[in-house]
């Protein structure tokens, strides 16, 4: 049976903090980089205001966000050349009360959340997810953020196992691959890594605290009947910009070419 091929970004715009990063230069450098390419869709984290995402959309025609006040809930968006078929916003679960993570993480996981969108032609879903972040680093059984980080990757295993639709699931997972959490889910699932565990650290080292080592953290996921085609990095080099050179993001971006019965 022939294949319909279909192209699907991932990428963490670096959302915060917006204080002297040149945002807006960024995101005017993502989107025409995105756009000069064959790219169907692009899932994005991290874009919490609309001034962001005035910038991110102009090359895409079909766009899908939860409102809030001050831009898409949990920074969330998918850009696509497709038609959609609606869309859902759900917030992950949060940190219990009496948890040992610090104030910060657990400000910032009022942000942490899932967006799913069905493709109109084909009724593939695709969901874009950003976990909490682990500040720490370690993703051993013991950590602290263990326990949300848990609960919130089993979030994402119920909504993918509720419907037998083919599935694309991508975003910034804040768990690099050693986690026992990546092999929980995709067990439970039968989502598959689109590189198949050769894609390298997706966060750039100079952005992490001294000593620190970079993690693949990033990934597309895909269910068995989606055939991966191609992958390739984004965005891994410094760009020129109006001032100056400088990454357009902490993390990389991923691709992946998918062919859908």
């Amino acid at each position: 049976m022939p294949r319909t091929m279909t192209t699907i970004v991932t990428l963490n715009t670096r959302g915060l903090p917006l204080k002297g990063t040149r945002i807006a230069e960024r995101c005017t450098k993502i989107a025409t980089e995105l756009g000069a390419g064959d790219i169907d869709m692009v899932c994005l984290q991290e874009v919490f205001t609309y001034r962001q995402l005035a910038h991110l959309r102009r090359p895409f025609p079909h766009v899908a966000y939860r409102r809030s006040a001050l831009g898409p809930a949990g920074g969330l968006v998918i850009l696509s050349r497709l038609h959609l078929a609606g869309s859902e916003y759900a917030r992950l679960p949060q940190p219990r009360r009496g948890s040992r993570l610090p104030v910060r993480a657990r400000v910032n996981a009022l942000r942490s959340g899932m967006l799913s969108v069905r493709l109109a032609d084909s009724g593939v879903r695709v969901v874009n997810v950003h976990p909490v972040a682990n500040t720490d680093g370690d993703w051993s059984e013991g950590n602290r953020f263990r326990h949300v980080q848990s609960e919130q990757f089993d979030a994402l295993a119920r909504v993918v196992a509720a419907d037998n639709s083919p599935t694309v699931v991508c975003g910034d997972f804040n768990t690099a691959r050693s986690s026992t959490l990546h092999g929980d889910l995709w067990r439970r699932t039968g989502l598959r890594d689109a590189f198949n565990g050769e894609c390298p650290p997706t966060f750039h080292q100079e952005f992490l605290p001294p000593g620190s080592t970079p993690h693949c953290i990033d990934f597309i996921l895909a269910t068995e009947g989606l055939g991966v085609e191609e992958t390739d990095l984004l965005f891994t080099d410094r760009r020129r910009m109006t001032s100056g050179t400088g990454y357009v993001s902490d993390h990389i971006g991923l691709l992946a070419r998918l062919g859908i019965p």
